[in-house]
């Protein structure tokens, strides 16, 4: 029986697309998808007919919540959280990733389904996917897409550009292939699911 990767970029907010690849063991992509709300990618997951037969990877979304400033929205993901006593992390504005999807993750386990999550920021440079441009900017789109058609060898990537979100779960879909053959490990934990990356 076929096996396949499902990758998923989790978006933080039903406003941004969630991103969805399907990826076969002869690296083609059977699906590729763009979801809004979390009704979307829960009717996704009950309509994929392999889910059994699948390794999922779902990327943990930044918490925006609270997030009005520039700043705040881009120093987050660089502050010591645990490490430095003086910030205060008054109604949790330093907390790295949001809940979004955790429910639905929940229910696809309780199913049977092998699923893991990973940190899109981690992985893509394990990958070496990581650009020097700004994340999501159409710089950093075309850098990511033209990286993945030559050096991975996706040769039904089109030349016209990609959503990022689609982009994004490919990388997904590339992690969760290392997980089924075992080249992965657990980085951390994120409400109760492991958090896997490339060793």
């Amino acid at each position: 029986m076929a096996e396949y990767y499902v990758g998923m970029s989790l978006s933080p907010a039903s406003t941004i697309e969630t991103g969805v690849v399907v990826l076969d063991e002869n690296n083609t992509l059977i699906l590729v998808d763009k979801l809004f709300s979390m009704s979307d990618v829960q009717f996704f997951f009950d309509n994929f007919s392999s889910v059994k037969n699948s390794k999922i990877c779902i990327s943990l979304p930044w918490d925006n919540t609270l997030m009005t400033g520039k700043w705040r929205i881009l120093s987050k993901p660089y502050q010591l959280v645990t490490t430095h006593t003086g910030f205060l992390n008054t109604e949790n504005w330093l907390q790295r990733y949001s809940n979004r999807g955790c429910d639905c993750i929940n229910k696809l386990i309780a199913t049977g389904a092998d699923v893991k999550r990973f940190d899109l920021y981690l992985s893509r440079l394990k990958l070496n996917l990581y650009s020097n441009f700004k994340q999501r900017s159409p710089a950093d789109c075309k850098f990511l897409q033209n990286i993945l058609k030559n050096e991975f060898g996706f040769s039904d990537i089109p030349t016209n550009m990609m959503p990022a979100g689609a982009l994004e779960a490919i990388v997904g879909s590339l992690i969760a292939r290392a997980y089924s053959k075992g080249r992965t490990e657990v980085i951390s934990e994120f409400n109760g699911v492991d958090v896997i990356n490339l060793k």
